[in-house]
């Protein structure tokens, strides 16, 4: 039986409708497949993948119904009753941001965990976002007027002040000191662009630039507006030896508004531009 043909243009177009509007509440669970199916290039059966997250739903609606509503009843069945952990001995394992792969492994990355976190509370009709925590993604639930903030790579913890001052330690040093933007909401289109930006650096670090460049369109179909991934696409479109593309992505870059931290790469992007142009005539 033949498979049928996979569409990127497509899927791409249909990532970007997913994730039009503000952005600060998008369907987290059907923009992630999504991704996963790009990230492949072939068709998937999704339906099993829904259906896994909406039994793991299921499970801790029916615990709140029998104990009540505590943040602990995320953990008790995402973390124990479906096993899913923290990777830290493959850490950078692509897998671990490939939301089909991490479901099919139950491990993954921190904002990997934290976005079926995030769809299972969000289920329940609790309040949930992520943290702008640095170096390790954390997550904040709302449940009846009390907010906590929930750690999904290591099993679903509830973070206290005192395990929160340790992990800041932890992760920028002994002399971090805590501050209120720590704490402050991302928006879903950030935690998305997190997520892949994840697979982009380590691509990078790889200098697999035509599997990069597929990263960098499926952050621009999130988020088509932020300046630095137009320039990035020109950046891997150079390495790539596609002038016309690059020339493209540069231009659309210097169209954008003016950012703060902006000038040196307007500079640079100028520069190449000038550069490519020349390589054409």
């Amino acid at each position: 039986m033949t498979r049928p043909e996979f569409d990127t243009a497509k899927q791409l177009a249909r990532l970007k409708d997913l994730c039009a509007g503000d952005g600060q509440r998008l369907d987290m669970l059907e923009v992630t497949l999504t991704l996963s199916l790009l990230q492949r290039g072939e068709p998937i059966d999704l339906v099993p993948f829904r259906q896994h997250v909406a039994q793991m739903s299921a499970a801790v609606a029916d615990l709140v119904r029998r104990r009540g509503a505590t943040p602990e009843s995320l953990a008790e069945v995402i973390a124990r009753s479906f096993a899913y952990r923290g990777d830290s001995q493959t850490y950078d394992d692509l897998q671990n941001a490939d939301i089909v792969r991490v479901i099919e492994r139950r491990k993954g990355l921190p904002v990997a965990l934290a976005i079926l976190y995030l769809q299972v509370a969000r289920d329940q009709g609790w309040d949930a976002e992520g943290l702008a925590f640095p170096g390790h993604f954390l997550i904040r639930v709302a449940i009846d007027g009390a907010r906590y903030v929930v750690d999904p790579f290591n099993d679903g913890l509830v973070r206290d002040a005192a395990d929160l001052r340790d992990l800041l330690h932890k992760v920028l040093g002994p002399n971090a000191q805590p501050m209120s933007g720590h704490y402050d909401p991302v928006s879903d289109r950030d935690v998305l662009l997190r997520l892949e930006n994840n697979i982009r650096l380590r691509l990078v670090q790889r200098e697999d630039w035509p599997a990069a460049m597929k990263v960098v369109d499926r952050m621009l179909a999130i988020a088509p507006n932020q300046p630095v991934l137009q320039y990035e696409a020109g950046q891997i479109n150079v390495r790539l030896d596609k002038r016309r593309a690059a020339i493209a992505s540069f231009e659309r870059f210097l169209l954008m508004d003016e950012s703060p931290g902006d000038h040196e790469m307007r500079q640079h992007a100028t520069a190449l531009l000038q550069e490519l142009r020349h390589g054409l005539n």
